[in-house]
């Protein structure tokens, strides 16, 4: 069922937080509870992002439907739908990174200077979605996907959010809503102001043992870029085999 096995853990972990929501949504009638839980999960769900990333590069299971299943709980988690990144990261900024003129993540302004790390956040997070439909328009296949998919998760929260509004605002609505800030936030430190021609020198690395196991290695950027379809736990080997070509500088070591 899975591709790989080191992906059952993390699966399992997310879809337990996505039968938690389901259950609160059917049993819980507390405004104060709502919004604690909600506030409670921001971070959390903030870290499904990276697997949502992982996922988007790497499809977990080997049957699409299943593939699919799990796009919309992720959606509903981060606010990312099915192909959203697979169009908008994958087939576009991974591409395009280091050119800041085609960047869909791009850092700098049309000035030439480098957004600030809200500026940034704002900026791509309005055009993810618009961004992502651009690049469809030459894969026209996944396009579809992510038009269809899209809509019917749209429908879907609709749906939930009117007939129980408050639990579907605090569920569902908000955490998806910040959950692409929180995607597209996290991204800024990766390549920002670095200008460069130079894979080895356009990503920042962060080799916390904390952040990558919460992250699904994220922090080997360089070796991610460098073969993006590689599976996330195989990056820690592609990083020791390529790390001596990485400037010290790009390689740190945080918890956040």
């Amino acid at each position: 069922m899975f591709k790989y096995s080191a992906d059952r853990i993390p699966v399992s972990i997310i879809l337990s937080l996505s039968l938690l929501d389901f259950s609160l949504y059917f049993l819980i009638d507390s405004l104060w509870i709502l919004i604690g839980f909600w506030l409670l999960m921001i971070i959390p769900k903030g870290k499904i992002c990276a697997w949502n990333h992982h996922h988007q590069h790497t499809p977990t299971f080997k049957k699409k439907p299943l593939n699919r299943a799990l796009e919309f709980f992720y959606a509903l988690h981060t606010g990312a739908t099915t192909n959203v990144w697979l169009l908008h990261h994958v087939l576009g900024h991974h591409h395009h990174f280091l050119d800041q003129t085609t960047d869909e993540s791009r850092w700098r302004r049309k000035s030439g200077e480098t957004m600030g790390e809200v500026e940034y956040t704002i900026s791509t997070a309005v055009t993810a979605y618009s961004r992502a439909y651009t690049v469809g328009k030459r894969y026209p296949k996944i396009q579809k996907d992510f038009l269809l998919y899209g809509v019917m998760t749209v429908l879907m929260t609709g749906l939930l959010t009117y007939f129980k509004p408050m639990q579907g605002v605090f569920l569902f609505v908000l955490p998806m809503l910040i959950g692409v800030l929180i995607t597209v936030w996290a991204t800024y430190k990766h390549h920002s102001d670095l200008d460069t021609d130079n894979q080895f020198e356009g990503s920042r690395n962060n080799i916390n043992r904390f952040y990558n196991i919460t992250t699904g290695n994220l922090g080997y950027h360089t070796a991610h870029h460098m073969k993006q379809g590689l599976h996330w736990s195989l990056l820690p080997e592609l990083h020791e085999q390529i790390k001596h070509k990485i400037p010290s500088h790009l390689i740190t070591n945080s918890a956040l």
